[in-house]
């Protein structure tokens, strides 16, 4: 009986290493994947994209070993991108996404406002999500993935908890509100288990800075009176502690970055930017913002090193919108964007803005029209590069036409995950692979405060303004400046796209304009 014993335990010893060996084999084919979601980062930024001031080599490095789209959209502005980004849906339709107003968690902590009384006023005015609704971190987490958010955290202007376990996060920290957020220095954050104080930050408003420039507000930004802790370095501690935890584990994490998002707040001046001539003050510190996201990329890759996952992570950084000046001075640029030489308010109709017209020295968004909340390029064409070694080739540039809201079936597609997904994103996961495509887009769509527009996969595209009841039909491939309108010489492109945008808007070209988008008051 001994005998028969010490062979029942022996099999039984070899079976649960066999299944603990399968679920680690398992595991360790399941990549990690890590989306870094940078904050009006114009494309013009980056220096693979053709920056000549500030250096991004980290950010160059994913590109240069992976996979760089030149043809990658978002929306124009912040909540609609993200809110786009983790349903995998548009913000053309009829039912508009529910937008919360922000700024109501300044008051938490305060008599009648405690974290758990916003929450419910916010829960109370919103629509109860479809149960058959899915979401960005739910599909991950559903394939069998740790989920994690760091950051700017998603939905509208004022998020909830109830919301962020809802969109499937098993982990989340960060600011709830993104009024907030538009500080550095929060004297309070939220968590899993609510909220959390940050020790030596005292600044209701988190420190928000003063802009333009004026001596005034030099004086206030570098004066550091209760300014201990700059909320990038928390972020930065909350994702390496995660990548050490989960090390074993498949996972996804998203790092929705303030940065380089304003009003300008900086530590410190980068060493690159201390004597650089071409630059004023407010500017120096406004690439130095840009110098720390492209630091915090290389060491998010660096831990990755460190924990043996470098093979085997998926790496996808983008940005939410175009780019927006922060770092405007009286004589230098005008943050009311005014053409220096002319002195005219741009209206990017009759007056389109451009980087030389008003006097931006970085020229943020690479030479193309317009800045954020615009619907020319350069408010909603982004960046978009994805690192995956071994899997996708090295140095590789794709024209395929992509949307922010793609990445949420990419995604699934990634991870296994395998329920039918109902979204208007197209996964490019083939793309990555350097295989066809099974699917592509005929076009993308998007919103704005101008009015919708739609761009196709083989370069027109056409676009409402809204004041003006017109339209602008460009090829991009010949004028990603947007300077021809061909709406006379293309009368039949011209009247097919303006059907195919109406269509895309929902049967109203005004589902587009983001006005009319469904923005919520919180009763206080």
């Amino acid at each position: 009986m001994k005998n028969s014993y010490g062979s029942f335990k022996l099999i039984v010893l070899l079976v649960v290493i066999f299944f603990s060996c399968d679920k680690k084999q398992e595991q360790k084919s399941k990549p990690n994947i890590i989306l870094i979601y940078a904050d009006d980062l114009g494309i013009g930024m980056l220096g693979h994209e053709g920056q000549k001031i500030i250096k991004t080599p980290h950010i160059d490095q994913l590109a240069y070993e992976g996979m760089r789209f030149k043809n990658s959209y978002s929306s124009m502005l912040c909540a609609p991108s993200r809110a786009s980004l983790i349903s995998g849906k548009t913000d053309t339709h009829a039912t508009a996404f529910e937008i919360s107003k922000g700024g109501i968690y300044k008051k938490a902590g305060q008599e009648n406002f405690s974290p758990e009384e916003i929450e419910a006023k916010i829960n109370k005015i919103l629509t109860p999500i479809p149960e058959e609704d899915l979401f960005l971190g739910e599909v991950a987490q559903k394939a069998g993935y740790v989920t994690a958010q760091y950051g700017k955290l998603e939905w509208g202007f004022a998020a909830t908890h109830q919301q962020m376990n809802r969109h499937g996060w098993d982990h989340y920290f960060g600011y709830l509100d993104h009024v907030r957020a538009h500080g550095f220095y929060p004297p309070y954050l939220f968590g899993n288990q609510g909220l959390i104080k940050i020790t030596g930050n005292t600044l209701l408003n988190c420190a928000k800075s003063i802009e333009p420039e004026t001596p005034e507000a030099y004086k206030e930004r570098w004066d550091m009176t209760g300014k201990k802790t700059y909320s990038q370095d928390i972020f930065m501690d909350s994702i390496t502690t995660f990548i050490r935890k989960n090390k074993d584990k498949p996972f996804f994490l998203y790092f929705p970055t303030q940065l380089p998002h304003g009003p300008v707040s900086i530590p410190k001046v980068h060493d690159d930017y201390i004597n650089d001539s071409r630059l004023t003050q407010i500017e120096k510190e406004y690439a130095s913002m840009v110098k720390l996201l492209d630091d915090n990329v290389g060491e998010i890759m660096e831990e990755l090193k460190k924990n043996g996952l470098d093979d085997n992570t998926i790496v996808i950084f983008s940005a939410d919108n175009g780019h927006e000046i922060y770092y405007a001075k009286e004589g230098r640029i005008d943050k009311k964007y005014t053409n220096r030489y002319t002195k005219q308010r741009f209206d990017d109709y009759d007056r389109k803005y451009y980087s030389e017209l008003a006097g931006d020295v970085f020229d943020g968004n690479g030479g193309r029209a317009g800045i954020k909340r615009s619907n020319l390029q350069g408010g909603i064409n982004v960046p978009l590069v994805v690192r995956w070694p071994n899997k996708i080739a090295a140095k590789s540039v794709s024209k395929r036409l992509v949307a922010g809201y793609d990445i949420l079936p990419t995604v699934a597609e990634i991870t296994g995950f395998s329920k039918e997904l109902k979204v208007d994103g197209v996964s490019f996961y083939d793309e990555l692979l350097g295989k066809k495509s099974k699917a592509e887009h005929d076009y993308v769509v998007f919103s704005s405060f101008i009015g919708p527009t739609l761009i196709t996969n083989d370069g027109w595209k056409i676009r409402y303004y809204y004041n003006k009841k017109a339209f602008n039909l460009y090829y991009l491939p010949e004028d990603f400046k947007e300077e021809n309108d061909l709406s006379i010489e293309h009368p039949e492109k011209y009247n097919s796209l303006k059907k195919m945008l109406l269509e895309a808007c929902d049967g109203d070209y005004n589902n587009g304009f983001f006005k009319w988008a469904k923005i919520i008051n919180i009763k206080e």
